[in-house]
């Protein structure tokens, strides 16, 4: 199993793969602001553990383990920012309360918060009884609101 920090590798790497075709030293460093050299150490840690290739000035790429890897990190940092909007967390703090949580939960959990979000999903008024019920229970997330 991946570290955490592994985690936040992988999930990058796959998304610099899907969105230009490459993931470059510079780029994962540039948008997990990092040194060069701290990316150049854990891409070589998660090449002996088989979850990209790495060859000095040649570049990186995923093997199947950590495409598969990646693929689901991605969807899980999506669903808890998903699950966030709906539960109505502020969007200024969404990304880095997801942050604080995605290494915290096990698979078994992300998979029943998938569950909730197709619930809300699959009918926008259950969305919106939440956020009715919100206020009434918090008249003040109103005026936050507002503000």
């Amino acid at each position: 199993m991946p570290t955490p920090s592994m985690e936040d590798y992988l999930e990058r790497i796959y998304q610099l793969i899907d969105e230009k075709g490459y993931a470059r030293v510079s780029d994962i460093a540039d948008a997990l602001e990092v040194h060069p050299s701290s990316v150049t150490k854990m891409v070589q840690k998660l090449d002996g553990e088989d979850y990209l290739v790495y060859e000095k000035y040649r570049g990186l790429v995923l093997t199947a383990k950590g495409k598969k890897i990646g693929k689901r990190l991605v969807y899980r940092h999506e669903l808890l920012e998903e699950f966030m909007r709906i539960i109505g967390v502020d969007e200024k703090r969404i990304y880095s309360d997801v942050e604080g949580i995605e290494h915290h939960l096990s698979w078994e959990a992300i998979d029943r918060i998938g569950d909730l979000v197709t619930y809300f999903e699959e009918d926008e008024i259950r969305v919106k009884e939440l956020k009715a019920t919100q206020r009434k229970q918090d008249p003040e997330a109103d005026e936050g609101e507002q503000q």
